[in-house]
């Protein structure tokens, strides 16, 4: 019986990261050095998926131009229509992107099987723990996140069902592969199937969306906004704050009809009694969104834009810093930017999210994702090598949650700055389809492909019974946590928000669930039941 650890009696580990004198180390301090990289390397996830978030949503904004022609007074009629659909961006470009560092770990991972007749432990662990990860503490997180009273439903139910249906058969197509159709081992015809799977998914969601006949289900849509999101965001209008010229004149009231200098309300004694104390900047949003839309259509320049993305991320102490009275929580929020200020300035490098609708953007961004979940991979190794900690453990919970912080920050985002529940909901839905239909299913399929070229034989799984009861926990786990969200959209009439008390009722009793997941799996694997 292999326990959760093993570290009476394993071998020294020789293997390092970076020079070869780690292992010359004391076990115990390489795993605390370990830990705390692979820390850092989360850090990292998450600092790039707000870059990443932003350059998406202004894919999502792109439209193009449609004319056409008026039957009654033949007239020409020009429109803008938007080229993405909400649903199929929700499900390729949300789901896939934040699932990205799950999916470039596994595929890392089979890529350096390639040859071994049994697939790695790392990639299906992680995918699968990364789905009670997104199911359970992130719909934990975006219950709570919108202001006290406020509600955010779902507008359109129809989707979110279709999604949650193939979210359920993701899981349960993973089981008939492990254990009903061929236990054990994987044939290059259920790899491949895996990968069509997310095609299905497109389809029929497209189809739900545009309420296709014989396809789609007979539900009506609640009114939706016109924009995936609010026009312009808080964090743009934060970002724009240091370019704007403070010195300009802002009318104090309409009815007294004067007008006073604006960089009075930085004064907190004003000498002149005509100046008023301005309660907070976010008064004057719709103003200051106005000059910043002013100042992006001016500052064009590439290298000037791209010259203050360094800028920006070389300052430690920002606006908001600034404001802070209390001296700790100040010094406290510098010391926290002078940590990420070699993650904020690694991606600086990111090309402006504005250029070419920010597909340049979207895609360095996804590459510096692969790149982090590369060194993430290594240095699960070393651990694992280090402890003796049983390699799907590590994945079922330290891998399953830092590679899935991209999920939790893209969700909490679109909980915070959208009318709707769609996006943060549909974020988590598809995402779990994601990661097994993409996640696992192109990994599967590339170690597939070769051993049936190179052996004639399948792709054997080292541990398919402790991932099937994994599988079993987190579809007996998750019944509990949809079911919630149907009484409180019957009882309060949204998923999210409501009665504080009872959003954090509910915040406890997801995170409950995700415990529940994670100590029986770990348990399974490691032998103990």
């Amino acid at each position: 019986m292999v326990g959760l650890f093993s570290i009476m009696g394993h071998e020294k580990c020789e293997s390092y990261l970076i020079f070869s004198g780690e292992a010359a180390l004391g076990d115990n301090f390489r795993t605390f050095l370990y830990f705390l990289g692979l820390a850092y390397c989360f850090l990292g996830l998450s600092a790039i998926t707000a870059r990443f978030f932003k350059s998406m949503e202004n894919v999502v904004k792109h439209t193009r131009k449609v004319v056409e022609i008026d039957p009654v007074t033949q007239t020409e009629v020009v429109r803008h229509e938007k080229v993405w659909n909400y649903t199929i961006a929700d499900i390729s470009l949300l789901a896939f992107g934040t699932s990205f560092p799950q999916i470039s770990l596994a595929t890392i991972d089979a890529i350096r099987n390639v040859g071994n007749l049994y697939a790695g432990g790392l990639g299906p662990g992680t995918l699968v723990g990364s789905a009670a990860f997104d199911l359970f503490p992130i719909h934990a997180v975006c219950v709570v996140v919108p202001k006290a009273g406020e509600l955010k439903k779902i507008a359109d139910i129809g989707v979110w069902l279709v999604e949650l249906f193939w979210s359920y058969w993701a899981y349960i197509w993973l089981y008939i592969i492990l254990k009903v159709w061929t236990p054990d081992v994987v044939t290059l015809w259920e790899a491949l199937l895996t990968v069509l799977q997310y095609g299905l998914l497109l389809t029929h969601a497209y189809a739900q969306d545009k309420r296709w006949p014989y396809i789609s289900l007979p539900i009506e849509r609640d009114e939706r906004p016109e924009e995936w999101v609010p026009e312009e965001s808080p964090y743009f209008i934060r970002e724009s704050l240091d370019k704007i010229d403070f010195s300009e004149t802002s009318p104090m009231s309409e009815e007294h009809g004067e007008t006073v200098d604006i960089f009075s309300i930085h004064s907190v004694n004003p000498t002149d009694q005509k100046y008023e104390r301005v309660r907070q900047i976010d008064d004057n949003v719709a103003q200051i969104s106005d000059k910043a839309k002013e100042m992006m259509t001016e500052d064009v320049h590439l290298l000037k834009i791209w010259r203050q993305q360094f800028v920006d991320a070389l300052t430690l102490e920002s606006l908001e810093t600034k404001k802070l009275k209390n001296s700790y929580l100040r010094m406290g929020r510098i010391l926290w930017q002078s940590l990420l200020l070699p993650w904020r300035f690694l991606f600086a490098f990111v090309p402006p999210c504005h250029i070419a609708h920010g597909w340049i953007s979207f895609i360095c961004s996804l590459l510096f994702i692969s790149g982090i979940a590369y060194i993430v991979t290594r240095i699960t190794d070393l651990i694992s090598c280090v402890t003796g900690i049983n390699a799907y453990v590590i994945a079922f919970t330290a891998l399953a949650s830092g590679t899935s912080w991209p999920d939790l920050v893209a969700s909490k985002i679109a909980a915070e700055r959208q009318i709707t529940a769609d996006s943060a909901i549909a974020n988590i839905t598809c995402s779990n389809s994601v990661n097994i239909y993409v996640g696992i299913g192109v990994p599967w399929l590339i170690d597939t492909l070769y051993n049936f070229i190179a052996y004639r034989e399948p792709l054997r799984i080292q541990d398919a019974g402790g991932l099937s009861f994994s599988l079993l926990v987190f579809f007996s786990t998750s019944v509990g946590c949809i079911s919630v969200l149907v009484l409180r959209r019957l009882i309060f009439g949204a998923e999210l928000g409501g009665p504080r008390i009872w959003a954090w009722i509910t915040c406890v009793y997801f995170m409950l669930l995700w415990i529940i997941f994670v100590v029986l799996s770990s348990l399974k694997v490691s032998g103990f039941i």
